[in-house]
């Protein structure tokens, strides 16, 4: 909703101007010089990506409309799986929760959050990390080591994702001037051409310049920025499992370890303590 709504000022913005000052519109119409821009930052964005960031990039288009994955209700029904999990662990120990993160698909714990479950790297993450519990993991200093190693790995693949699109977007200036250059090139050749038929090529070759700018400061990086920002909001989710999971194995009452956590969430989207035991006073009592 934001990016249509920032599309729209800064298109409207720039073409609004133009045109209100007399321009016409038909003279930015620059096809070939679109595909030297466009196409140049394309092949450069291959070139400088392995397979993995240029799917990553590909599949992270969805986000610029819908928003970051988690919201308040999310972190509420994360914080009320690890209420559970906790309180089957305090009560009947560790290894009673072996059946569930074995199969968690199958647990009537974890299906009262089908939320949760359908998160496959979220479950993936929390299930490896309750069944190092169950074989015995007590330190949480070693623990939270390893925890904080495998989310350093994530989010630099992440960062390397949103860092692809910005550093496209911070070449498309100069490409613009790439695009101008040879449409200089093109007006020189032409040199004996009426001053009517010069003037359109060199307004031509001043387009690509114009859009590469345009393009590099109004969309481009601004939506690398916004994916950054995106993954870093995306990250806390898992920060918060860690931490209520650190918490347990510190030996902390369910209620303690699950404010832990909740106190790590941003202030968007942290529920308030209140939410909280409204919440778990809908949870089955065993």
């Amino acid at each position: 909703m934001f990016f249509i709504i920032g599309f729209v000022v800064v298109f409207g913005s720039v073409v609004g101007g133009y045109m209100g000052g007399g321009g016409h519109l038909g003279v930015l119409w620059m096809p070939f010089e679109f595909i030297i821009i466009f196409g140049a930052g394309l092949g450069g964005f291959i070139i400088s990506n392995p397979k993995p960031v240029i799917s990553g990039v590909m599949k992270s288009f969805g986000k610029i409309l819908s928003g970051p994955k988690y919201n308040k209700d999310s972190y509420l029904e994360l914080i009320g799986i690890l209420y559970v999990v906790f309180r089957l662990a305090k009560t009947k120990g560790d290894l009673a929760l072996e059946s569930h993160v074995e199969k968690p698909d199958d647990s009537p714990l974890f299906q009262q959050f089908p939320k949760f479950v359908a998160d496959h790297h979220a479950l993936v993450f929390f299930c490896d990390y309750l069944r190092l519990l169950t074989l015995g993991t007590s330190n949480a200093h070693e623990l939270e080591a390893i925890m904080d190693e495998e989310l350093e790995v994530h989010h630099g693949e992440l960062h390397a994702v949103s860092a692809a699109v910005t550093t496209m977007g911070d070449a498309m200036p100069a490409l613009g001037i790439v695009a101008a250059v040879l449409g200089v090139i093109h007006t020189m050749g032409s040199i004996t051409e009426p001053p009517e038929v010069l003037g359109h090529l060199i307004g031509g070759a001043l387009v690509g310049t114009f859009s590469g700018i345009l393009m590099s400061y109004g969309l481009v990086s601004p939506i690398g920025k916004y994916l950054e920002q995106t993954f870093g909001q995306e990250s806390r989710y898992m920060q918060c499992m860690k931490i209520g999971i650190i918490a347990h194995v510190q030996g902390y009452a369910p209620q303690v370890s699950i404010e832990f956590a909740r106190k790590s969430l941003l202030s968007g989207d942290r529920p308030t303590f209140q939410e909280v035991e409204e919440m778990l006073g809908t949870l089955p009592t065993a």
